[in-house]
C-alpha cells in the first residue's frame, strides 16, 4: 500500500492489535489522520486474496473502490475485495475492528458478496449482531483456541455474507420472489439427483445455504420439503407415463432420488392419497 499523513515527518502514533490464524485474522486498530491507497501495481506484487470487513467503533473513515464511495461511521461497515484498487482513508479519532477474510470462503457463500464493496447497516437488525460479534471476538481472541477462533471467524462470515446479500431483515419481498422461484426452478430440474442438498442449491444459484432455508421458511417449507415434494412430483409423473412402463416402482423411486421403496412408498400416498402402484400406467 501507499500511505499519506499530513505531516510526513511525523513518527506514525497508531496502535494495532491483533489474532491471526492460516485462514482468519481479526485486528484492531487506530491512528493520527492518514490515508492509504493500494493500486494495480501493489495487488500485483503483493495480492493477498482477502476481503475486509471494516467496522469502525469511533471516528470517521472513508473507502473508495470501483465507482463505490463510502462514509464508514461506528453505524456502518464495509466489506471490501483487498485484490482491487481501493483508497482509504480515516479521522485522527478512528478506532475500528477489522475481520480479514479468504476470498475463496466468501466467493463459496455467496456471488453477490464479492462483488462489492458492500456497505453493511450496523445500527440494528443483522448488522449490529455483527458489529457485537466482530467486536466480542477481537476481545475474547486470546482466550480461544485456534480451532474455535476459526470456527467463530467462519459463523461471522456467514452473517456477513447474508448481510453483503441484503438480508438485513428488511429484504424486499419481490427479491425474495424471483429467489424463491429460481430455487424452486432449480430443484424441479434436478429433482432425480442423488447428491441435491441446499448446499448444492446455494453453491450452483450462488447464495449461502443459510439464506436458501430463510427464504423457502418464508414461503411455507424447507429446502428438504421442496426435495421430497419435487422428486415425489416427478415419481407420479414417470409412473403415469407409458415410457416407463417397462421399469419397476422400486426402479422409478430410485430414479426419482428415493434410496428407500418403502419411505418412498408411505410419501407417496401421503402426498397424493393413492399408492405408487395405484398411479401407475395401465
Amino acid at each position: 500500500m501507499k500511505f499519506a499523513t499530513d505531516d510526513a515527518t511525523a513518527p506514525w502514533t497508531g496502535r494495532l492489535v491483533w489474532q491471526e490464524s492460516d485462514a482468519f485474522c481479526i485486528a484492531r486498530c487506530s491512528g493520527r489522520e492518514e490515508s492509504m491507497s493500494r493500486e494495480a501495481k501493489h495487488i500485483r506484487t503483493d495480492p493477498r486474496g482477502t476481503f475486509e470487513l471494516l467496522a469502525p467503533l469511533a471516528g470517521e473513515a472513508w473507502v473508495e473502490q470501483g465507482s463505490e464511495s463510502i462514509r464508514l461511521t461506528p453505524g456502518l461497515m464495509a466489506l471490501c475485495d483487498v485484490d482491487r484498487p481501493f483508497r482509504f482513508a480515516h479521522d485522527e479519532g478512528l478506532l475500528s475492528v477489522s475481520l480479514i477474510v479468504p476470498e475463496q470462503r466468501v466467493a463459496q457463500r455467496s456471488r453477490v458478496a464479492v462483488r462489492g464493496p458492500h456497505l453493511i447497516e450496523a445500527s440494528g437488525g443483522l448488522g449490529r449482531l455483527i458489529r457485537q460479534m466482530v467486536t466480542t471476538l477481537h476481545e475474547e481472541r486470546e482466550q480461544l483456541t485456534q480451532p474455535t477462533f476459526d470456527g467463530a471467524c467462519d459463523r461471522l462470515l456467514d452473517l456477513v455474507c447474508l448481510a453483503a446479500e441484503g438480508q438485513t431483515g428488511t429484504t424486499p419481498v419481490g427479491h425474495r420472489a424471483a429467489v424463491e422461484a429460481s430455487i424452486r426452478r432449480y430443484v424441479r430440474a434436478h429433482a432425480h439427483e442423488d447428491s441435491l442438498d441446499v448446499r448444492a442449491i446455494a453453491a450452483t444459484l450462488g447464495w449461502s445455504p443459510r439464506y436458501v432455508q430463510q427464504v423457502l421458511q418464508a414461503a411455507g417449507t424447507t429446502p428438504r420439503d421442496l426435495i421430497r415434494s419435487e422428486r415425489l412430483r416427478l415419481a407420479r409423473a414417470r409412473l403415469g407415463s407409458g415410457a416407463w412402463g417397462a421399469m419397476s416402482i422400486a426402479q422409478i423411486a430410485a430414479s426419482c432420488g428415493f434410496s428407500s421403496h418403502s419411505a418412498f412408498s408411505t410419501a407417496f400416498r401421503a402426498e397424493f392419497g393413492m399408492t405408487p402402484s395405484e398411479a401407475r400406467h395401465p
